[in-house]
């Protein structure tokens, strides 16, 4: 009989940690009265009622694609973001204390971005040692001067708090350079408020909408001299980001664009979004990459991320990038000892809300002294850094690491051990106490800094430092706020029952989404062509016998050494050297094309469907098990489950996607590949048609997929020129290159461009060309003999020749934008005026 779901979280038989400051209950046992309501409403609820809620919370997280990426976890690139579905609430009273905490520190830390690119004269009347600021890595000499709208380089701020048994919240970590996690807050939002939304009415909480309405007329604002509808993009790092599909969720939550370094250019020092429509000018850049990495031109030469000019055009004034670069320096661990000090002497205040307790050892004679401290000694100038605690430290590590100390003293800070905080956390159906992180964002305004109700609280296991919160596999809560008045109904979603208006994609879709999608198209092919060969190859293997074998191998060898397979090597058996190509990560063709594959799904993972992306995921899964040794026979069956994968992949673009830009690039690709895989493999498996056998032409046409169609046509009479005709000029066969030249046609001519009444493309051009080719082959020719009949060698190159030609020509016409728009001349070089 079955027990049931585990029970909805019973915080009233919660347990605190003795001697720790617990959120939920007073040292009497009594609960907290901020968390009275809450505790009140899980109780009464029914948990079967509790637990359908909470799968829905759980599918609209997958649903939404909101992950936290982890280098290195063996769970994958790509792991769901652990939500636990009690809230952690403050009081209003209590909130209002860090609230303007928070704004204070972030008007102290603006002043003191100021200072360092400006006079510096903190500098120069040593109220902070110059080790702290211009020693610092992110310190950027060429952004000094730099002119930043109303001289205001932090824009948008967070912080992370930790409370101490004291009761009181200290900030541990500064976030200046580009604060992360206002998405993955939002997102908690929505989820627990539609779980639990009667118990969130009840609290009282209050929204997070206004923040983020605050935030995008931040943005907005930013604009250069105040411009009507500037475009505003969010600079992201790309897929392989942590926070990527955070990055994804916020910018469409704002209504922003989101785009990797490679989307933007520079002209004349202005910045351009490249979109299949040509170069749209932007005038305002929410970052979320590393200042360094921002421009490869003047900053890390290195970069592969940025944009090369992105620095000089800020500096002209042409757009404006939040946060201004070079706030990173403010990071450091190294300024939290002098931020009171730098308080009172910036804005004649003291601190209202205190820095953990620490000191920066550049300054100390000896800092071996402080390794007797009950202290963990963290990076100043990194947050990812591990910290380290003396005291865990065997004698030949704390002997190395007393040298490294000796050696550098300037690169640590020594903190006071602070006893985080805990909160109750639902797990396995029991409810147990976890330390508490709390990251709170504030966005600048017209009238000082905005303060988001709540932030992005973070649960990590007993034991975890507090300062690394957000970098270990941790989870997450919804952090709610006790309103002290009214509850804002204002809403950046979109009521149910208010009329949208209607739209379809057009032309703005960024060229780099369109690159992927096109290349996305041509690996999925490629993979699925190439399995198709071995599967076709593996099973002459399985059926025939021995001395019938090679011979019935020859065609398959001249097909994949035709696709740039090394050839058989002297001391190896051709069975041996197929099944490399399957197995062999560094020989072998399918490896490569994992590689590319996941680089450029994991690139449009925001613009596909759940179910495409679990059909990528599993088709990454079938050539991840592509390694190994294995017989004939679990070759044939793994290349089997990859034919599927492949073919599920291509139905879902057949089938799921809207037939707008982004479906007409990865089709191309598709179509565009699957016409040069054929032209190739019959290249090089019938050569110059004039010694074809029958295992030639019966192993293209099982490479094709076409055995079926052929028998029905021509029983099982099999010759060169209706072999030719099925593979090659037929437009009804969904193998043949005349069937893929003909909708790469179509296609084409549905690419956007200014004037559809002006002369065809290249792109156009070369379609036609290729059509007319393939149209126009006769394949009877190929079977005549004499030195006048064609040459199918050369025939099948020119046509391969020709395609690639097209898929180039498509790259630099809307992908690339290797060249400036013409609509764009006059505004290029005559400005404003």
């Amino acid at each position: 009989m079955s027990s049931g779901p585990p029970p909805a979280p019973a915080i009233a038989h919660y347990r605190p940690t003795p001697g720790v400051y617990d959120e939920c209950f007073l040292d009497d046992g009594s609960i907290r009265p901020a968390y009275e309501t809450l505790v009140r409403g899980l109780e009464g609820m029914d948990s079967r009622l509790f637990h359908r809620r909470w799968e829905e919370g759980l599918r609209a997280i997958r649903e939404n694609g909101l992950t936290f990426n982890v280098h290195g976890d063996e769970r994958g690139m790509d792991r769901p973001f652990q939500l636990d579905p009690i809230p952690f609430v403050l009081g209003a009273a209590e909130w209002d204390e860090i609230a303007r905490g928070i704004s204070q520190r972030a008007r102290v830390i603006n002043g003191l971005l100021a200072d360092a690119y400006g006079s510096r004269s903190l500098l120069q009347r040593r109220l902070i040692p110059n080790g702290v600021i211009v020693g610092h890595p992110n310190f950027l000499r060429p952004c000094v001067g730099f002119p930043v709208p109303a001289n205001a380089r932090l824009q948008f701020y967070a912080a992370d708090l930790v409370r101490g048994p004291d009761g009181k919240f200290r900030v541990v970590a500064d976030h200046t350079q580009t604060p992360p996690g206002a998405g993955f807050a939002l997102e908690n939002r929505i989820v627990i408020s539609r779980m639990l939304p009667e118990t969130f009415r009840a609290v009282r909480a209050e929204r997070l909408a206004s923040f983020f309405m605050r935030m995008r007329s931040t943005l907005l604002d930013l604009a250069p001299r105040h411009r009507d509808n500037p475009r505003v993009v969010l600079l992201t790092p790309g897929s392989l980001s942590e926070t990527y599909l955070e990055q994804a969720y916020l910018a469409q939550y704002l209504g922003i664009t989101l785009a990797q370094g490679d989307d933007l250019t520079v002209r004349d020092d202005r910045v351009y979004l490249k979109t299949l429509g040509g170069l749209e000018p932007v005038d305002v850049i929410l970052r979320r990459l590393a200042d360094d990495f921002c421009d490869p031109l003047e900053l890390r030469n290195e970069s592969t991320i940025g944009t090369l000019g992105l620095l000089g055009a800020a500096r002209a004034g042409q757009v404006t990038i939040a946060n201004a670069l070079g706030s990173g320096v403010a990071e450091s661990a190294a300024l939290l000892p002098y931020l009171d000090e730098l308080a009172d002497e910036l804005i004649g205040e003291r601190l209202l809300l205190a820095s953990a307790e620490c000191r920066w050892l550049g300054e100390m004679a000896d800092p071996r002294s402080v390794l007797g401290d009950d202290v963990i000694l963290r990076s100043a100038y990194s947050h990812r850094a591990s910290p380290i605690d003396p005291k865990t430290l065997d004698d030949a590590a704390l002997r190395a690491f007393e040298a490294e100390l000796m050696a550098r003293p300037h690169a640590y800070v020594a903190q006071k051990k602070i006893q985080p905080s805990t909160v109750p956390v639902w797990q396995d159906g029991t409810v147990t106490a976890r330390p508490l992180t709390l990251r709170v964002f504030a966005v600048r305004s017209p009238n000082g800094y905005v303060v988001m109700p709540g932030g992005l609280a973070r649960v990590a296991p007993i034991g975890t430092n507090p300062t690394r919160a957000f970098a270990e596999k941790s989870g997450s809560k919804d952090a709610w706020v006790v309103a002290s008045g009214a509850v804002s109904e204002v809403s950046l979603l979109r009521p149910a029952e208010a009329p949208l208006t209607l739209r379809r994609g057009g032309i703005d879709l960024p060229s780099r989404i369109a690159d992927h999608l096109f290349w996305l198209g041509r690996y999925a092919s490629r993979t699925e062509d190439i399995a198709r060969m071995l599967r076709a190859a593996l099973q002459c293997i399985v059926d025939d016998t021995d001395d019938e074998t090679d011979r019935a191998l020859a065609p398959f060898v001249r097909m994949l050494t035709g696709l740039g397979a090394s050839p058989v090597p002297e001391n190896t058996t051709v069975i041996a050297w197929l099944l490399g190509q399957i197995t062999d990560p560094t020989s072998g063709l399918l490896r490569p094309l994992r590689e590319a594959l996941r680089r450029n799904g994991s690139s449009v993972r925001d613009r596909i469907s759940s179910d495409t992306w679990r059909v990528l995921l599993g088709l990454d899964e079938k050539l991840s098990h592509t390694t190994g040794e294995i017989d004939a026979n679990e070759a044939l069956s793994r290349v089997n489950d990859l034919v599927l994968a492949c073919s599920a992949l291509a139905g879902m673009g057949l089938e799921n996607m809207t037939r707008g830009p982004g479906y007409l690039f990865f089709d191309l690709g598709r179509r565009v590949e699957r016409a040069v895989f054929t032209a190739d493999v019959v290249r090089a498996t019938l050569g110059d048609a004039s010694n074809v056998t029958r295992e030639d032409l019966e192993a293209l046409l099982r490479v094709a997929d076409s055995v079926i169609t052929y028998r029905s046509r021509y029983l099982t009479t099999i010759q060169l020129a209706p072999v030719l005709d099925l593979l090659v000029t037929d437009t009804t066969n969904p193998r043949a290159i005349a069937f893929q030249v003909v909708r790469v046609n179509q296609h084409v001519t549905e690419l956007p461009q200014e004037s559809r009444g002006a002369l065809p493309t290249d792109a156009e051009r070369l379609a036609m060309r290729v059509l007319a080719q393939v149209t126009l082959t006769d394949p009877r020719e190929f079977a005549r003999s004499g030195e006048d009949a064609p040459k199918l060698d050369e025939v099948m190159k020119s046509i391969v020749v020709n395609l690639e030609a097209l898929s180039d020509s498509i790259v630099t016409a809307y992908l690339t934008h290797a060249l400036p728009s013409p609509a764009l001349a006059s505004e290029s070089f005559g400005g404003d005026a």
